[in-house]
């Protein structure tokens, strides 16, 4: 459950048993991925909870909750598939029980698009995945481009996402880390543009890079969050912890890369 801010999903519809729908959907639905992260002692889904909570905040700012003609049930699609690539979807059922808040829909099921209770309720007014880009070139690093970081802000406002072997040594120490971290990854990513992770963040997309600042260690401490200030221009004035990055990269697409692994 998602316990930092309020559940806008929570909000919509009451789940009887969330714990048990999720572990469906993740272990029996959908095509499989983890969702959960490598150090989690016991599986509790808890990227595939974020996706979805942040996948239908998205779509209600698009108008993209579907309801049947009478209103008495609604839907959205997850952006998920099955296996063999069939579309998943949260079905929902106007709620006339007596629940927690009066919530307006209680949830049904997830769903493949082919199942014949959804069809019925939905036969053609299926709504669509959410779209987190306008422009695909927005996606990948462009290497003709400078990269210029803000180190002071990175460094004021992001310590306690450092790891505590460097929010340990002194600010002299910690700056030079980050520099020839920031100068290693421009270097890569100049050949290498798929080094680059897109993620969605604050209603935009943004680029994400790996930090190496631990020497000799074959992985990422961070990812530096990079974005267009012009067009031949990026710049950088944050980092996320990995599991962040993962997070808000899942909400375009799963990652496909060496670096950004659950």
């Amino acid at each position: 459950m998602i316990n930092k801010f309020e559940s806008q999903l929570f909000s919509f519809a009451f789940f009887s048993k969330y714990e048990e729908a999720i572990a469906f959907l993740a272990e029996e639905l959908a095509d499989k991925e983890e969702w959960d992260f490598s150090d989690a002692p016991v599986k509790r889904y808890s990227i595939l909870k974020n996706y979805l909570e942040h996948i239908f905040r998205k779509l209600q700012s698009e108008g993209k909750i579907a309801f049947s003609a009478n209103n008495s049930h609604a839907c959205f699609n997850t952006g998920l598939v099955t296996k063999n690539l069939e579309p998943i979807y949260a079905f929902f059922e106007a709620n006339k029980r007596t629940t927690p808040d009066g919530l307006p829909f209680f949830f049904k099921a997830f769903v493949k698009e082919s199942d014949s209770r959804f069809l019925y309720i939905f036969p053609d007014n299926r709504p669509d995945v959410a779209n987190f880009f306008q422009k695909p070139e927005d996606l990948i690093f462009n290497p003709s481009c400078k990269l210029i970081p803000q180190i002071d802000h990175i460094l004021e406002d992001n310590k306690d996402r450092f790891p505590l072997h460097i929010q340990n040594l002194n600010d002299s120490e910690r700056r030079m880390r980050l520099s020839g971290a920031i100068e290693e990854v421009k270097k890569k990513v100049k050949t290498n543009y798929k080094l680059a992770v897109p993620q969605y963040y604050g209603n935009k997309i943004q680029l994400l890079l790996p930090l190496c600042l631990t020497p000799n260690s074959p992985n990422p401490d961070l990812a530096i969050v990079v974005h267009k200030i012009s067009d031949d221009t990026y710049t950088a004035r944050t980092c996320l912890t990995l599991k962040m990055a993962y997070n808000n990269a899942r909400l375009i697409v799963k990652p496909q890369s060496n670096w950004l692994k659950p």
